[in-house]
């Protein structure tokens, strides 16, 4: 591995980080400058797993920046369903693209692609492990709408054991001063220790509860997440504990006017439909600002930005 990879967020330092989003919202401001930037440049997206928001926001950033896009979405249709390994994978798509985008059920596997090839690589999701670029979105999202990456409360409430953006997320805010962190989930769902310890040798205050309506009044940012049935070896387990948060309108009005709600979607229960007209839900504009986020990190790894591009 030669070339700059993300595989998880410790790759970037915190002023890449505010650099990717001032640059972000360059492109948000005056899009135009940017149309052509990635032409005659290939991303290739390799889905071992089911996505949506992340393939398609991928796929719609470096069509926006004028590149083009090859790969696939179901490993069934490639050559990994013949037996063929991560490796080999990686060192032939190396010879068609720029850029390579994996997302894999299996903890370590971008890495392991990255090990393999030149060109830079993104991780998009392994296993609940990390998920580098939804980070990137939500602190996007949260700079757009609150001004700041410091002196902010953020409540993440959920599966917080298997949740691998909120594992991504509660390390990178970590490195800004004046961050306080709730974790609320079940018992059974609680954020893993390694990650609790982590933030407290960092000296990042942080409670946990099993109540959200004790805790949303004192909330800058309220994160949810859905309880992930694919993390689940036991079905009963799953219906037992899916349901347990449910962000309702009754629940959001004991939170403050200018709390945001975010979420890296898809929902299922955990947030309820007439939450979404409330103009603190900001799910929906935290996906847009996902496409976003990955157009300026696209050309930050491809080292395709120009003087001026910050103005």
């Amino acid at each position: 591995m030669t070339a700059r990879c993300l595989i998880e967020p410790g790759d970037l330092s915190t002023d890449e980080i505010l650099h990717l989003v001032r640059l972000a919202g360059s492109i948000i401001r005056q899009p135009e400058r940017f149309a052509t930037r990635c032409t005659g440049k290939l991303l290739a997206s390799l889905f071992f797993e089911p996505s949506t928001r992340t393939k398609f926001s991928f796929d719609a950033a470096m069509l926006r920046l004028g590149g083009q896009v090859i790969g696939f979405s179901d490993p069934a249709t490639s050559s990994s369903s013949k037996g063929e390994t991560l490796a080999d994978t990686a060192r032939m798509v190396e010879s068609y693209a720029d850029l390579i985008v994996v997302r894999h059920p299996r903890e370590g596997a971008p890495k392991h692609i990255a090990n393999f090839v030149n060109c830079p690589v993104i991780n998009a999701g392994d296993g609940g492990h990390q998920h580098p670029t939804q980070t990137l979105t939500d602190l996007l999202t949260i700079s757009a709408h609150k001004g700041r990456l410091q002196d902010l409360t953020v409540g993440v409430c959920g599966d917080l054991m298997f949740g691998r953006t909120i594992h991504s997320l509660a390390s990178t805010l970590a490195r800004f001063p004046g961050i306080k962190l709730l974790f609320i989930s079940p018992e059974e769902l609680r954020m893993p220790q390694y990650v609790k310890d982590d933030l407290a040798q960092k000296g990042v205050p942080f409670e946990e509860s099993t109540q959200l309506e004790s805790v949303i009044g004192r909330l800058d940012i309220l994160y949810m997440s859905r309880v992930q049935r694919e993390r689940f070896v036991s079905e009963e387990e799953y219906l037992r504990l899916k349901d347990y948060f449910i962000l309702t309108k009754e629940k959001l009005s004991l939170a403050k006017s200018d709390t945001i709600v975010m979420h890296p979607l898809p929902r299922v229960n955990e947030i309820a439909a007439d939450v979404d007209s409330d103009p603190r839900a900001l799910y929906f504009a935290q996906a847009r600002y996902g496409m976003f986020i990955r157009m300026a990190l696209i050309l930050f790894l491809l080292g395709l930005e120009k003087e001026g591009d910050l103005a």
